[in-house]
């Protein structure tokens, strides 16, 4: 309460988030482990869901976890920016693949989203996704993707280190959609 209702002084929202819907592991750092221009696919699965959430958490404001492997209901990171404004709870699925992601994905995601009720989901692959796709993360609205380029350029970003995905056998990816707009 002000001594006067002139003399309002303000108060920092607090922004709590039930946590106890996710199954956490002990975080492992996978970006101490890289070597000069590391294969994002040579990590082990493992890694590669540390490395991911490590790049969102590297990112100001942001919290993350990452969970148990087995038992995960389709969420293998979670991350949180507490910001009162435009802060919120998003959940992360990882798909350390070298063929194209379809819808089946987007669905698994949606369907974790549902059971778990987070603000947003992020759907990271070292691949592409198809048209489709791209086309029903933007009809959702609380979807973002992140392809293997994206994914590439954000590192570089966000961690200042070079990394590559290598490609699928004979070097070729077909049905690559273009980026969106």
């Amino acid at each position: 309460m002000s001594r006067h209702p002139y003399e309002v002084e303000p108060v920092t929202p607090i922004r709590e988030f039930d946590l106890t819907r996710f199954a956490f592991v002990d975080g492992l750092d996978a970006v101490s482990r890289l070597v000069s221009r590391p294969d994002l696919m040579e990590m082990t699965p493992t890694e590669f869901e540390h490395f991911v959430r490590q790049v969102f958490e590297s990112m100001e404001g942001i919290q993350g976890w990452t969970t148990e492997r087995t038992g995960d209901d389709g969420t293998d990171a979670v991350v949180i920016n507490r910001n009162s404004v435009v802060g919120g709870l998003t959940v992360i699925q990882v798909k350390q693949y070298s063929r194209v992601l379809g819808l089946n994905h987007i669905r698994e995601l949606v369907g974790a989203m549902d059971e778990k009720r987070p603000g947003r989901g992020i759907l990271v692959t070292t691949s592409w996704f198809t048209s489709g796709c791209w086309t029903k993360a933007k009809e959702n609205g609380r979807i973002e993707l992140i392809d293997g380029a994206r994914l590439v350029a954000l590192t570089r970003e966000t961690l200042g280190k070079d990394v590559l995905i290598s490609g699928p056998p004979g070097g070729k990816r077909r049905d690559r959609p273009p980026a969106p707009t």
